[in-house]
């Protein structure tokens, strides 16, 4: 069996070091060497000849991330390592999936061919914000589910009246599939937007009353969305509201808007560390998942056992 490096990428380094943990490694050693204009080189301090490579880095900002994330990949595979695996927690452009107005790019599939271009041998991902996006690769994509980690904290709480709800109508595929595993229903809210991050209008599709809602999401941003929609499920009579995210980006003002709205808290997980602490967030390790995904990759065995 080929012998396994875990590597870490600036931005993922705390969540790197709990996925070697829990595979039973460290990680190895790597040196980013940076310019005064910014311009950065990354090195590997120890032999990866005919290893097998994991270099862990979410793109969070995305671009001087992904960028240095290539990098990495070029100095493997230029070190000759045997295969290269990006484990990307989270994937930035992944929002842009398709052309929804006239003279727009297509950001997922761009970066799916520049991960490609460099060489990469396999990618290691979860919760994308389309699952389609795994079709712009030809390369291997293990599109891991943070529902494995997430669905156990929710039965934990016990909550009497469960309903799951949909914050758009785009997320209404992984709310049901999220609220399948608990056999309960789902609502939906409604929005319209003026531009990106802004909501004009927003309604609820179903009866809420006296229920505990869960929202379930890919990802926070500005944060806009949910707490508006929490606010409106409060007034349409829920009991209590909760939102379970995969992605924390809380993005300017978040955090503030997080502390003022009704949620009783947010379920979320490491795929990108926080800036701030906040009570209402409750961050769960992925790093059991993405550590059992390596070693099922190494050892070829079924990466869909890992679910829920």
């Amino acid at each position: 069996m080929k012998q396994v490096k875990i590597f870490a990428g600036s931005a993922s380094r705390a969540l790197a070091e709990s996925i070697a943990a829990a595979y039973g490694t460290t990680l190895g050693e790597l040196t980013l060497q940076r310019f005064a204009d910014t311009e950065m080189g990354p090195s590997f301090d120890e032999s990866v000849r005919g290893c097998e490579v994991f270099l862990v880095q979410s793109t969070c900002p995305p671009a001087e991330h992904l960028m240095e994330l290539m990098l990495m990949v070029d100095a493997a595979k230029r070190a000759s390592a045997h295969k290269v695996v990006i484990v990307m927690p989270y994937m930035g452009y992944a929002r842009q999936d398709r052309k929804d107005k006239p003279r727009v790019s297509i950001g997922a599939k761009v970066v799916a061919n520049i991960i490609q271009s460099v060489g990469t041998d396999r990618l290691m991902t979860c919760d994308l914000h389309a699952g389609q996006i795994q079709g712009f690769f030809d390369i291997p994509v293990d599109h891991l589910d943070g529902a494995t980690v997430l669905a156990p904290y929710i039965r934990s709480l016990n909550l009497e009246n469960l309903i799951f709800a949909s914050p758009d109508v785009g997320g209404v595929v992984r709310t049901r599939a999220f609220a399948k595993k608990f056999g309960a229903e789902i609502v939906v809210c409604d929005k319209m937007r003026v531009r990106a991050n802004e909501i004009a209008s927003m309604q609820v599709i179903g009866d809420v009353k006296g229920m505990d809602v869960v929202f379930v999401d890919d990802m926070v941003d500005t944060a806009g969305t949910i707490c508006k929609a929490a606010e409106l499920v409060m007034e349409r009579g829920a009991k209590s509201v909760r939102a379970v995210v995969t992605h924390p980006l809380l993005s300017g003002p978040a955090h503030d808007r997080i502390r003022a709205s009704a949620l009783t808290e947010i379920i979320t997980t490491d795929t990108i560390p926080l800036q701030q602490e906040n009570d209402k967030i409750r961050v769960i390790s992925l790093a059991p998942l993405f550590a059992a995904a390596i070693r099922n990759v190494v050892t070829h065995e079924s990466i869909s056992s890992l679910f829920v």
